[in-house]
């Protein structure tokens, strides 16, 4: 989940960045600018730093799997080739 402080953070600079005739509504304009920002978030497709961790660590585990299986055949053609007979 998005941290909600980083979202009121940068709400807040935003805000700043109105020009000072404007300021006086300048919650009304945090508050505008915080929903457009959580709005915008929700629609893309992200994932948690955990969720990411956790496929990481599948992926991780997947391919030491596919590296010891790759050297189990070489190991078996390096055999199959040293067992044929020569033609």
């Amino acid at each position: 989940m998005i941290d909600l402080n980083h979202i009121d953070d940068l709400a807040r600079r935003l805000s700043d960045l109105v020009p000072p005739g404007l300021r006086d509504s300048r919650e009304e304009l945090q508050a505008t600018f915080k929903s457009a920002l959580q709005a915008g978030l929700a629609k893309l497709d992200l994932v948690t730093r955990e969720e990411f961790e956790v496929q990481r660590a599948v992926l991780l585990r997947t391919r030491e799997k596919l590296e010891a299986l790759e050297h189990v055949v070489t190991t078996l053609e390096l055999r199959q080739s040293q067992t044929k007979p020569n033609d």
